[in-house]
């Protein structure tokens, strides 16, 4: 039986490549052969767009580029300005889950059973389809809040999780794993954030406001990048995951709302949109690591670079562009001799 279609309308939009079955591998196989191929006229256009798209034209409120490594920021524009991020918050919540999967050992094949509230509190927005009962992995819950910026199912793992959290004020199950989402910021030093829920869709005209900054998120994102496991779930442009329903197991094809993946080394790692927020994109672009020698000892040195944009018009574009400026900036200092001290690095 298939899952219905819903339409997203205030953050990520759907993407009609999404492939929805409880069987059939033939139809699997077409689909990615066929996502794949749009996914290559896709980068095409991308690197069209980025020479005809000046760096000079961007309109992102907030940017930041940093070398990963070293924390060293290349370049910067408002990059302190505490804004809406929309969808970022994710990753917030996803190094949640997976910092208590490490710590706690906790297994993310068990399954989490979503909840009423992951279907009243997003407002409708439900690309996925999913209704209360249905039964997810933890993991799985993770792709479809990675990949396909599932706010459902951002609720379902939140709560899910706050009843495994530790807990001392007596919080909800969802409000505890915000409040924990917070804790990691605080532990970070992301001064400029505050979460309020797990999902960043925008709360309603006169409440509170999640905010945060193209820095901090670069702290976070480096901080994702020295754990494992995240940077696997960021760069699948697909993911086949499974909803247990009513005795039967459904079959759901999630596609990568980054569309920047594979481009320019692009491997990472989360975008966003809300109409508070704009478009909002964080990527991560990774080069071959640099050998040297010095006599019989080998030194290699990574060269990855992070990427966030806030408040923008067309992330991809943007986006694009910025890794590209990012990486000339990064062969320019690192021809420099890679200087980096407190004043100018996170």
């Amino acid at each position: 039986m298939p899952l219905s279609h819903h339409r997203e309308n205030s953050n990520e939009s759907f993407n009609p490549k999404t492939v929805f079955s409880s069987s059939g591998l033939q139809k699997n196989a077409v689909s990615l052969i066929a996502r794949g191929f749009m996914q290559l006229i896709t980068r095409l256009i991308l690197c069209t767009l980025i020479v005809a798209f000046p760096l000079g034209s961007l309109r992102a409120e907030s940017s930041i580029i940093v070398d990963n490594q070293t924390g060293r920021i290349l370049e910067g524009v408002n990059a302190n300005q505490k804004l809406q991020i929309a969808s970022l918050t994710k990753l917030a919540l996803a190094m949640v889950a997976l910092d208590w999967s490490d710590l706690k050992k906790g297994n993310l094949d068990q399954t989490a059973t979503v909840p009423e509230a992951a279907i009243s509190t997003t407002g409708g927005i439900n690309p996925l389809g999913l209704q209360v009962g249905d039964v997810l992995t933890l993991r799985d819950l993770l792709f479809a809040c990675l990949l396909n910026s599932d706010n459902v199912a951002a609720v379902t793992l939140a709560d899910h999780l706050g009843r495994s959290l530790p807990n001392p004020t007596g919080l909800d199950p969802i409000g505890n794993t915000v409040s924990q989402m917070n804790a990691l910021a605080r532990q970070l030093g992301m001064r400029r954030t505050l979460f309020l829920n797990p999902h960043g869709l925008d709360t309603p005209e006169g409440q509170a406001r999640p905010y945060s900054s193209a820095s901090d998120l670069a702290r976070l994102t480096r901080y994702a990048y020295s754990k494992s496991g995240l940077s696997f779930y960021v760069s699948q442009p697909t993911r086949e995951i499974h909803i247990q329903r009513g005795g039967a197991s459904l079959g759901v094809q999630l596609a990568n709302t980054n569309k920047l993946l594979g481009a320019d080394h692009i491997d990472g790692v989360k975008t966003g949109r809300t109409s508070r927020a704009g478009d909002c994109i964080i990527l991560s672009s990774e080069h071959t690591p640099e050998v040297s020698r010095q006599g019989d000892t080998v030194f290699t040195t990574p060269r990855r670079i992070v990427v966030v944009l806030l408040g923008g018009s067309n992330r991809e574009q943007e986006g694009a562009a910025l890794v590209q400026r990012g990486w000339a900036l990064y062969n320019d200092w690192a021809a420099k001799g890679r200087q980096a001290k407190p004043s100018n690095s996170l």
